[in-house]
């Protein structure tokens, strides 16, 4: 022992972690060589558009060795399914669509109302796209920042062989050791961006200029103010009696199903004015934008027991 003072190692910067970040996911992507059928699931929101970039780095210049997946609930905003379709012809990879309302036409899915929410009805749509192309490894681009089941949840996460989450049996991952077996009939749900949180997906954005959908930077939309929350008015979404609609400067933090997910008041204009705001935001993601997480607080836990991502 020389008797010196050991050194607590230096913290990393940002743009360190950022490298680090990057190299964790193009190494988690390169092990779905290990699946014979997995897919992308890529819905053109933030997250799936980072996850795409990295998947393009991963496997430069090859092409990713799987598909494009997204459960349109038919309640998409329109200029993010054009989005999503420009970067799966922009990649030249094979964009497959399963539709909630096919779902409903089949009787596999019943809503209450044309306008009420499908966002729990992906779960189903989503389990029928698993079983018709024998996908063995849906990858995903959940993080664990974003909500409390999400945070339990491992990169690689068992899901048995009724698509159905089960808590108690995820398997251990110890320093970076990942266990991708899966049984007959199981499947794999994989989450390379886990250990991101939403102001490294930001400052990622900014560093690697990656497009997004125009709705995450500030417009002015027609709201109302709902619950706390300032609630879009659409079409499907019209104000209820005696609320007073207000036209406001927005921007999303997510962009999901219309009748669940809420702007926030902002000016942002790029990434790098997005990462400021981040920064200093009080309020998670999806606490401060989404409608059906708030309702109740295992709300998510319980749509991913029953299969949704």
């Amino acid at each position: 022992m020389s008797g010196e003072a050991l050194q607590a190692p230096a913290p990393l910067t940002a743009s360190a972690r950022l490298d680090r970040l990057e190299a964790e996911a193009v190494y988690i992507l390169r092990e779905l060589s290990f699946y014979k059928r997995p897919a992308l699931m890529f819905s053109g929101g933030k997250d799936s558009a980072v996850l795409l970039h990295l998947a393009m780095k991963a496997f430069a210049p090859s092409k990713p060795p799987f598909a494009l997946l997204h459960v349109d609930t038919g309640h998409n905003f329109p200029e993010v399914i054009a989005f999503r379709d420009k970067r799966a012809e922009e990649t030249g990879l094979k964009l497959i669509v399963r539709s909630v309302e096919d779902s409903i036409r089949r009787g596999s899915v019943r809503v209450a109302s044309e306008t009420a929410s499908r966002n729990g009805a992906q779960a189903v749509t989503l389990l029928e796209a698993q079983q018709e192309f024998e996908f063995d490894a849906l990858i995903g681009g959940a993080r664990r920042d974003e909500e409390k089941a999400r945070a339990k949840e491992r990169v690689f996460s068992h899901r048995d062989a009724f698509g159905a989450w089960r808590p108690r049996a995820q398997r251990p991952e110890l320093w970076g050791l990942y266990n991708r077996h899966i049984g007959v009939g199981e499947n794999m749900r994989v989450f390379p961006i886990s250990n991101w949180t939403e102001a490294d997906v930001w400052a990622y954005i900014a560093r690697e200029n990656i497009e997004l959908p125009e709705l995450y930077y500030t417009h002015d939309r027609d709201v109302v103010r709902r619950e706390g929350l300032l609630f879009p008015v659409t079409a499907i979404t019209p104000p209820q009696a005696g609320e007073s609609i207000e036209r406001v400067p927005v921007r999303f933090r997510t962009v999901g199903d219309i009748t669940c997910t809420c702007p926030v008041e902002s000016f942002a204009a790029n990434a790098e004015d997005v990462l400021l705001e981040t920064l200093t935001a009080s309020v998670s993601e999806r606490g401060a934008t989404r409608m059906d997480d708030r309702a109740n607080a295992a709300a998510m836990e319980r749509r991913k027991l029953e299969g949704y991502f």
